[in-house]
């Protein structure tokens, strides 16, 4: 690996995973994995089909292709991760100018998605794209022991700087009219500052900070699953906990997960369990091997939909548009003619008809399967 890319890698995982990418840096992910993990990305998709959920696949592209911009040369890395990428905030879909040159392009891989909504009335927004030249990174960041780590990030020093305006979606989470983010290893000030400028005044960005040698992307270490409702990562605390706790909000710490010591995480960590993604306030998709948080979730009055997964994130292999529909939906029978009046209320029917029918399916079918 380049000394750049190299140093970039330590910044955002942990010590033991150093020698992985010195050595495989460059190539394929492992074969053997990659072949279980479409496999569990394959049922994933099924389940939220029987729950209702339309699923959209990115293009397939060759991450492997050499390109190169006046500013630098890399290869590609992957389009596995659409909540990196793609931020929906009400109707409008804000696609993230990303920090990793290895992700430059991954946007390309979404683009036919992006055009189907613009054309059936989504808002469509690029963020800057950066330049990502050797200036957007602090080439002399020292990577050092975990604790000088914990220091450089509570005095704002990451490996990206503030020369350009970056970041990833995966740094953002959303309740309602607020918007939460992190400053971190790919998302800097300046890319907040962006994003809080273009959403005013209809929402409110809010910079929020933990204790986390290694920073990158919110779903694992703050996670919003209701109104009021948070999970907060306990080896991760956050530094205006109490802001929250005074608001109201209820503040959960997840149990600690069960994936063994020997799985290979890489670029994550094994609080991969709290990363779940949100069917709707009372059902919650989560990994089937984590019985622990399933339990907890029972306790807080959610119903478990689970999955085998042990190589992706569940809120990370998804971006919810449904929103957006409904929306549009609403926007049409206030603001319409009488023809189009009947068909966008014939289209909502349809939407809750099939929400009804895969609560019962689920219930009737799929929890039955369980209890036996």
């Amino acid at each position: 690996l380049p000394p750049l890319l190299l140093l970039i890698y330590q910044a955002n995982t942990y010590e033991k995973y150093w020698s992985f990418y010195q050595k495989y840096g460059g190539q394929s992910f492992p074969e053997d994995h990659v072949k279980k993990a479409i496999a569990e990305i394959e049922e994933m998709c099924n389940i939220l089909r029987m729950e209702g959920v339309t699923v959209k696949r990115p293009e397939p592209l060759d991450w492997s292709a050499k390109y190169k911009t006046p500013d630098f040369e890399s290869t590609g890395m992957y389009a596995a991760m659409p909540r990196d990428i793609l931020l929906v905030v009400g109707n409008e879909i804000i696609e993230a100018p990303m920090a990793w040159r290895a992700r430059f392009f991954e946007y390309r891989a979404y683009r036919p998605i992006i055009k189907e909504y613009f054309r059936q009335g989504a808002k469509w927004t690029t963020a800057p794209k950066p330049t990502m030249s050797d200036e957007l990174y602090d080439q002399d960041y020292p990577i050092r022991t975990v604790e000088d780590r914990h220091k450089l990030a509570a005095q704002g020093k990451f490996v990206t700087t503030e020369f350009e305006p970056c970041f990833d979606a995966a740094d953002f989470i959303r309740a309602g009219r607020d918007i939460f983010v992190q400053r971190s290893q790919v998302t800097n000030f300046l890319g907040i500052e962006w994003m809080r400028r273009h959403l005013a005044p209809e929402y409110r960005v809010h910079t929020i900070s933990f204790k986390d040698p290694n920073p990158m992307h919110i779903d694992a270490t703050f996670n919003i699953i209701g109104p009021g409702l948070v999970l907060s990562n306990p080896d991760r605390p956050c530094n205006e906990i109490n802001l929250f706790k005074k608001a109201g909000w209820t503040v959960v710490h997840p149990p600690l997960p069960l994936i063994p010591d020997n799985h290979p995480l890489w670029m994550s960590s094994k609080w991969l369990s709290m990363n779940v993604l949100m069917l709707d306030e009372k059902r919650v998709m989560v990994d089937a091997n984590e019985v622990s948080i399933q339990k907890l979730f029972e306790k807080l009055g959610r119903a478990n939909v689970a999955i085998q997964r042990k190589r992706e994130e569940c809120s990370c292999c998804t971006c919810i548009i449904l929103l957006y529909f409904l929306l549009l939906l609403i926007h049409l029978l206030f603001h319409s003619d009488i023809i189009i009046i009947i068909i966008a209320f014939i289209i909502l029917l349809y939407l809750l008809l099939l929400v009804l029918f895969s609560c019962i399916y689920y219930y009737y079918f799929i929890m039955t399967q369980q209890t036996r």
